[in-house]
C-alpha cells in the first residue's frame, strides 16, 4: 500500500494507525494487530473543531487539575469555562505550573459563571455545597458530579454521614451512580451522574462481580485501604504538612469513614443482601495512589480458582479493569497517572477464605478519569477516549 493511500485510509484526528483504522465503536477491544505510526497534533487547531464545550466548576482543586490534563488530549471536549472563587482572575497555569501550556479561559468565581456557551460540566467542588449550585445550573447541561452530594440513594443516610440534611432531594432521585463498568447503560442516559469515591471504586470493582455471581459470604468483610496524600484534597491542614505525613503511616476515619455507606449501598445491591464491611482507610507518604486489600469469606465449595474466572469473565473485555497473572502483586505504582485498576486474588492461610488486592490512582480512576470515562458514556463516545495514558512510571 503506498504511504498516500495509507494516509488517507487510517489519519484521522492526526493518528496514523497502520494495519487497521483506530477501533472507535467496540472501545471495549483493544487495537489489536495494529502498529501506531505517527500522531501530531496542533492544540490551537484542534481547540476550535472540538464539539463539546466544558465548564470545570472549582478547577483549582486537585481533581479538577486532572481534568484539565486528561482534556489536553481529548479530541471532543474542549473547556470553555472555569470557575474557582479562591482563584478568580487567575489562569490555570499560574494555580498550576505544569498546566502553563494549556489555552484555557481564566477562572471567574461560580457567581459569575456564564452558561450560555458551556455544553457538559464537571463539578469539581466540595461536598456541601455542590446540591445548590447543581440545581441552579441550567437543565440542558449534562453534569458529572465528583463530590459525595449525590452517591447516596438514601438522603437520610447523607445526613447522618455528612452531619447535614440534603439540599436537593428531587435531583437525588434523578442521579445516576457512575461505577461505569458496572451500570454503563444507566450512565449511558442519565443528565446526572454521581461520580464514585476512590475507596468505593478500588473495593467496588473487584467485589461486585463476586457478590452477582454468589461466589463470596456477605459477612465478615475486612477491608484495610490506603491512600496518597492528594486523597485529602488541596486545602491547607497540619494533618497534611510534611513533617505529620511523611516517613509514617496513618489511620483515620476509623468505623466511621464517609465512603463507609457508599461501599455498602454498592455491595448491597450487588449481593441483594444488607451488606456491613469493616473498613479502616489509612494515609500514606506518598502524593497519589491506592491500594484496598479485601478478606472474605467464600461460598461453600467456592475456590480461588473460581474467584479468578468470574474476574476474568467480567472485566476480559473492558479496557481498564485488569486482572493480573495469578501470583502478580498489584502494586500502586503500576497504576500511577493512568485510568486503570488492577486486581488479583490470592488464597488466605484461612480455610475458606481468600485476600483481594485491588490498585488504582486515586485521582485518576479515583476521581476525574472515571468522571471522564463517565462523561464520555453520557456524551456517546467511546469511553476510552483521552484516556488511553499508560501509567508513569518510574
Amino acid at each position: 500500500m503506498s504511504s498516500a493511500t495509507l494516509s488517507s485510509n487510517f489519519l484521522r484526528n492526526g493518528c496514523l494507525w497502520k494495519g487497521g483504522v483506530k477501533n472507535l465503536e467496540g472501545d471495549h477491544k483493544r487495537n489489536a494487530g495494529k502498529v501506531f505510526v505517527k500522531c501530531s497534533v496542533n492544540t490551537k487547531t484542534q481547540k476550535a473543531e472540538k464539539e463539546v464545550r466544558l465548564g470545570v466548576l472549582g478547577a483549582s482543586g486537585y481533581t479538577g487539575s486532572e481534568i484539565v490534563r486528561l482534556l489536553a488530549n481529548h479530541p471532543h471536549f474542549g473547556i470553555t469555562l472555569m470557575t474557582a472563587d479562591r482563584k478568580a482572575g487567575q489562569s490555570i497555569g499560574s494555580v498550576f505550573p505544569h498546566l502553563i501550556s494549556q489555552d484555557l479561559p481564566k477562572m471567574v468565581a461560580i457567581k459569575d459563571a456564564d452558561f450560555s456557551d458551556v455544553d457538559a460540566v464537571f463539578c469539581c467542588l466540595p461536598h456541601g455545597t455542590t446540591q445548590e449550585i447543581i440545581k441552579g445550573l441550567p437543565q440542558r447541561l449534562k453534569i458529572v458530579d465528583l463530590s459525595a452530594d449525590f452517591r447516596l440513594h438514601d438522603i437520610s443516610e447523607y445526613e447522618e454521614w455528612y452531619g447535614q440534611a440534603h439540599r436537593a432531594p428531587d435531583l437525588q432521585k434523578e442521579a445516576v451512580y457512575g461505577l461505569t463498568e458496572i451500570l454503563r447503560k444507566e450512565i449511558k442516559s442519565a443528565r446526572l451522574v454521581a461520580n464514585p469515591g476512590c475507596y468505593p471504586t478500588s473495593i467496588q470493582l473487584p467485589l461486585v462481580p463476586l457478590f452477582k455471581a454468589n461466589l463470596i459470604q456477605p459477612n465478615n468483610i475486612i477491608i484495610d485501604s490506603k491512600s496518597g496524600v492528594s486523597g485529602a484534597g488541596r486545602g491547607a491542614k497540619e494533618a497534611n504538612l510534611y513533617t505529620e505525613i511523611a516517613e509514617g503511616i496513618y489511620s483515620y476515619g476509623i468505623t466511621r469513614h464517609r465512603h463507609v455507606p457508599e461501599i455498602e449501598q454498592g455491595l448491597s445491591g450487588a449481593a441483594n443482601t444488607k451488606i456491613t464491611v469493616s473498613f479502616t482507610p489509612h494515609l500514606m507518604p506518598m502524593s497519589r495512589g491506592m491500594q484496598s486489600t479485601i478478606y472474605v469469606e467464600m461460598a461453600p465449595g467456592v475456590e480461588i480458582k473460581d474467584l479468578r474466572q468470574q474476574l476474568r469473565l467480567s472485566y476480559e473485555d473492558e479496557e481498564f479493569v485488569v486482572l493480573l497473572e495469578e501470583g502478580v502483586v498489584p502494586r500502586t505504582h503500576n497504576t500511577r497517572g493512568s485510568n486503570y485498576c488492577f486486581i488479583n486474588v490470592f488464597p488466605d492461610r484461612i480455610p475458606g477464605r481468600a485476600i483481594i488486592i485491588s490498585v488504582i490512582d486515586n485521582l485518576v480512576k479515583g476521581a476525574s478519569g472515571q468522571a471522564l470515562q463517565n462523561l464520555n458514556v453520557m456524551m456517546g463516545f467511546p469511553e476510552s477516549t483521552g484516556l488511553l495514558y499508560q501509567p508513569l512510571f518510574p
